[in-house]
């Protein structure tokens, strides 16, 4: 995949809002229903507007592949790819002004056969290879928001964990390695305990290795989240505005025992759990306890109530908070604020918050990425953002006075 080198003027990177993650061009090849599109931008907010359907969050998806993980849809990588792509599949490439200055970064499938077949992204930085993802970390931060993520506090732990890891890659540099290195060595205890006819030799020497390494990241893992949502929750307590504050915990068997026992203590009880497991496990066909299983507990703090209990306004409410307060946390920790990607997110706010959303977005100074279906919702941001008329994959700018 090529992408090209840095080429931001310094006078256009200048110009940037201080403090603030922006692209400041974007090139989407044969991504979604992006034959070839091609955005400069002078690096302050983007709202983007047009009907459902039209390709909004397809744009908003693409950027969210500058940060570790499958996106904000968390698609396979080969339904990314336009349905018409004749090439070797989708390519998103951005120049931006990072915590770091100016950089060039690029993604995409890779192409055929550079895998044995399996499917996987690359990346690359200023034109260089990365050895993965997890390195775009160290650029840029971003945040999003998505309809789908109203039902976070109700549906299942799966994607609250996720969502509770995300928040965490902001605040500690290591967290996406961790967790990388971790599933990683659970992936291949899993598959050893599959295919071994007993656990004996060479075979246990090797399980035990790899249990140590779980130990030591997962222990790691859980620390980090538990540190990382009471600096949240603090965060938002000192906060004032129309959002509600919430208390917020990392929930299970790894972050219980951090409350009672120092960290190295803790690794060497979750090895001994799982080698008493792998039993268990086998028959399973997964590990069946450690911070892969972890939940984040979410209570709205003026009620007193879990956050799954409060009404649908409510949770988004919530959810809007602990953006916005994790935003903050990463602007005081690395200089400069997280790129947001804030999918349809003013539909249900009223005027009040609505308000108070942009002029919290405003004051963070870093870049936000907005879209609807009613240009009317962003009336606030009028003279303040470049404003976009997105119709059936084809983008335009247009002035709003």
């Amino acid at each position: 995949m090529a992408v090209s080198a840095v080429r931001v003027a310094d006078q256009a990177y200048e110009g940037v809002t201080a403090g603030g993650t922006a692209v400041l061009s974007l090139r989407l090849r044969d991504f979604r229903n992006y034959a070839d599109l091609h955005l400069r931008l002078s690096g302050g907010p983007v709202v983007l507007t047009g009907p459902n359907g039209a390709g909004k969050t397809n744009i908003l998806e693409a950027l969210s592949f500058l940060s570790p993980g499958r996106g904000l849809r968390r698609a396979k990588l080969s339904d990314v790819s336009r349905s018409d792509c004749t090439g070797a599949g989708w390519v998103a490439h951005a120049d931006l002004a990072s915590c770091v200055g100016p950089v060039s970064v690029g993604t995409g499938l890779a192409e055929a056969g550079e895998d044995d077949g399996a499917e996987r992204r690359v990346v690359r930085i200023n034109g260089e290879a990365a050895s993965s993802a997890n390195g775009l970390v160290e650029y840029l931060d971003v945040a999003w928001l998505t309809p789908q993520m109203d039902r976070l506090f109700v549906e299942g732990l799966s994607t609250r964990r996720r969502f509770m890891d995300r928040l965490v890659y902001g605040l500690d540099g290591g967290h996406a390695r961790q967790v990388a290195a971790y599933e990683k060595a659970m992936r291949e205890r899993n598959r050893l305990l599959k295919n071994a006819s007993s656990v004996s030799g060479a075979d246990a020497v090797w399980l035990a290795a790899l249990e140590s390494q779980m130990a030591e990241h997962g222990v790691a893992v859980a620390a980090a989240r538990r540190d990382g949502l009471a600096r949240i929750e603090a965060g938002m307590a000192l906060a004032s505005g129309p959002f509600p504050k919430a208390r917020l915990a990392a929930q299970g068997t790894v972050e219980t025992w951090l409350t009672e026992m120092p960290a190295l203590a803790v690794e060497e009880r979750v090895r001994k759990l799982l080698a008493e497991k792998r039993g268990i496990d086998r028959d399973a066909g997964a590990a069946t306890e450690g911070p892969h299983r972890s939940d984040m507990a979410v209570w709205h703090a003026d009620k007193d109530q879990p956050a799954a209990q409060c009404s649908t306004g409510e949770q988004k409410a919530l959810l809007i908070a602990i953006t916005l307060a994790n935003a903050r946390l990463i602007r005081a920790r690395r200089g400069i604020a997280p790129l947001m990607l804030l999918d349809e997110v003013s539909a249900h706010l009223d005027v009040t918050r609505r308000t108070a959303l942009y002029e919290e977005l405003l004051s963070l100074g870093g870049q936000v990425w907005l879209t609807g279906t009613d240009e009317d919702l962003f009336a606030g941001l009028a003279g303040q953002a470049e404003f976009f008329t997105v119709s059936d994959g084809v983008v335009t700018p247009r002035a709003v006075i």
